[in-house]
């Protein structure tokens, strides 16, 4: 799913922040200081803070591990995957208009959802359950991460390992093993890749801390 289908979302929210930024005139009897008003910039900072995927670093180390791949990847890939709200009610409402829409904080679609539970302690859990439970989201699409890594050819471009999991992730195992066997990533994959890099660092000041 890409960005530009989240404008309208977005923008909610922008009205949001704005209605919530409006001051209230206080009733004339009342001889109470008045209540701060939150700012335009207050309220997005703090939705910003409520899409940072550094608040699931716990979950992420533990999952991570669990399933034998590196936390600072799935990390990054959180990352990568947080450019829309990832808000229950939206994303159900647009899953609606959209069926083959991803869910979860890690934007996981239901086939890969359904590959990754297979003899997995979440076998018994719901594709459609991931907008209300990050953990599980998180559980899913690093145990996908490492199917993944068990279909990498042994021999490679010069792709890292990381990389080539993102390619997988972004835009499935044919991508993955065609990029690991030397061809040219596409705009899209390329772009996710430059992502990806961009957050490889703030992603591992996550799960360090």
């Amino acid at each position: 799913m890409k960005a530009v289908r989240w404008v309208l979302v977005s923008a909610a929210f922008v009205l949001a922040g704005c209605e919530a930024a409006t001051p209230k005139a206080a009733p004339p009897s009342s001889s109470a200081a008045p209540t701060p008003t939150p700012t335009a910039s207050s309220s997005s900072a703090a939705a910003s803070a409520q899409q940072d995927p550094a608040r699931f670093a716990k979950q992420v180390v533990t999952r991570a591990r669990e399933a034998g791949v590196e936390p600072q990847l799935v990390m990054a890939i959180l990352y990568n995957e947080s450019y829309k709200p990832h808000d229950p009610e939206l994303e159900r409402a647009w899953q609606k208009l959209k069926p083959d829409a991803a869910f979860g904080v890690a934007n996981m679609h239901k086939a890969a959802f359904e590959e990754s539970r297979k003899g997995r302690p979440f076998a018994g859990r719901e594709w459609q359950e991931l907008p209300d439970d990050p953990d599980l989201a998180i559980q899913a699409a690093a145990w996908y991460l490492h199917d993944l890594a068990a279909q990498l050819p042994a021999a490679r471009s010069g792709h890292s390992t990381g990389d080539l999991l993102a390619v997988g992730y972004n835009a499935g195992p044919s991508t993955m093993k065609a990029v690991a066997g030397g061809t040219k990533p596409g705009a899209q994959v390329q772009t996710y890749l430059d992502t990806l890099h961009d957050n490889w660092a703030k992603a591992g000041k996550a799960v360090a801390s």
